[in-house]
């Protein structure tokens, strides 16, 4: 059972560790996504999935030894909690403090992680409404009304304001 503990907060460290990268690498896009620059967007993409790649295969070793720390409490693995590991710890003060420290330092870095990840979710909606927001507004430059001009033989001679349709102007 011992070996088993060890092993749990080994993986919980482990998983902590990635938390925190994949924590520094979601501050490092609230900038990015302020810049609007998708390419840095996209490698910092890349670099989190490596993250969370190494974060499911500690995950799974993290839920077999959680089933094999039930299997020997004779307890259920569904049901079975940290929280109810470091209670029944209290023997082992040591132990009890390490697995605690570290439920601990997960919960916060995935709260931190959380309001991150919202901030960015609301930066990268309020981007998408500009975008949509201009290109209704270049969209609507192209459909702009015609000038009441008229000719001699009262025949409409208006033109249409705005841009003239088909030709794109860059600098919008």
């Amino acid at each position: 059972m011992a070996s088993l503990m060890e092993n749990l907060m080994d993986t919980l460290e482990e998983e902590q560790v990635l938390y925190e990268e994949l924590l520094q690498l979601s501050m490092k896009k609230t900038p990015i996504i302020i810049k609007g620059d998708t390419k840095a967007l996209q490698q910092i993409t890349d670099e989190e999935q490596d993250v969370i790649d190494k974060i499911n295969h500690l995950d799974k070793t993290r839920q077999e030894v959680m089933k094999d720390i039930a299997n020997v409490m004779n307890r259920d693995v569904d049901t079975l909690r940290i929280i109810h590991l470091i209670q029944m710890l209290e023997k082992r003060p040591v132990e009890q403090k390490r697995l605690s420290s570290i439920n601990d330092r997960l919960k916060e870095t995935v709260e931190k992680m959380r309001r991150c990840n919202e901030q960015n979710k609301l930066l990268i909606e309020s981007s998408l409404e500009m975008v949509a927001f201009d290109l209704n507004l270049i969209q609507s430059l192209k459909s702009a009304p015609e000038t009441a001009n008229y000719n001699k033989g009262a025949l409409n001679a208006g033109s249409v304001m705005g841009p003239d349709a088909g030709s794109f102007d860059a600098k919008q």
